[in-house]
């Protein structure tokens, strides 16, 4: 086992993971968001700059190409759970079957992750079969961003609601509908929620159609690995 900086920016986002979850039990929101959202954002980044490193210095290990994709596997494993768990509380949503389209598209994630691992493990030395493909590779990235956008979303949802604070609710519609001038950032904040929240919701469902897609492919790659012989 190598360490070198490639490796050493896999295992700090392994270890990021569990720390968006933590931010939630530490600390009361938005500060738990924030918190949230720049641990989630810095473990992506390492994402990137983890195989280009390694690749530009020609640092790749076996224990990078293992690690790696755990890395990126448990981490938006864990904010899909954690986003699905603040979507219960939601202060404000944009379409009323918003948590059960969240629901449906995480499911459908976390579905094929644990399938594709479970071939892979079936498959042993032949899973080499089912290589990381371009597509798994911005399934992967389109996932980090709609995460990133929803916790967003998330956060902005308090700044709009202490903005509301001491309003009274037909003003405060009519400010959010510009139907009156805005004298404060109400109208501004809750348009950025719903372009913010509109765009994670986006998405996540084409996360969970390319994640399904990726699954089949390496479902039909498999296949002659798993018919049965005479």
């Amino acid at each position: 086992m190598r360490w070198n900086i490639p490796n050493i920016l896999t295992v700090l986002r392994l270890l990021a993971a569990p720390g968006v979850p933590l931010a939630y039990i530490v600390f009361p929101s938005p500060l738990a968001d924030w918190v949230a959202l720049i641990l989630f954002v810095g473990a992506s980044l390492t994402d990137f700059l983890d195989g280009y490193l390694a690749r530009k210095w020609n640092q790749t290990s076996n224990f990078g190409r293992m690690l790696d994709p755990i890395a990126d596997k448990v981490m938006v494993v864990i904010a899909l759970v954690v986003v699905v768990s603040l979507s219960a509380g939601n202060l404000l949503v944009v379409w009323p079957w918003q948590d059960f389209l969240i629901l449906i598209a995480v499911v459908a994630i976390m579905f094929r992750e644990i399938f594709v691992s479970g071939l892979r493990e079936f498959l042993g030395a032949s899973a080499s079969t089912l290589k990381v493909t371009k597509l798994a590779k911005w399934k992967t990235t389109v996932q980090m961003v709609a995460v990133a956008a929803l916790l967003l979303g998330h956060m902005l949802q308090f700044y709009v609601a202490g903005n509301m604070f001491g309003m009274e609710a037909d003003y405060a519609r009519a400010v959010i509908n510009g139907e009156v001038e805005d004298t404060g950032n109400l109208w501004l904040l809750f348009q950025s929620f719903k372009v913010v929240t509109w765009a994670g919701l986006g998405l996540l469902v084409l996360a969970a159609l390319l994640t399904l897609i990726t699954g089949f492919d390496y479902f039909r790659k498999s296949l002659p690995f798993l018919r049965e012989e005479n």
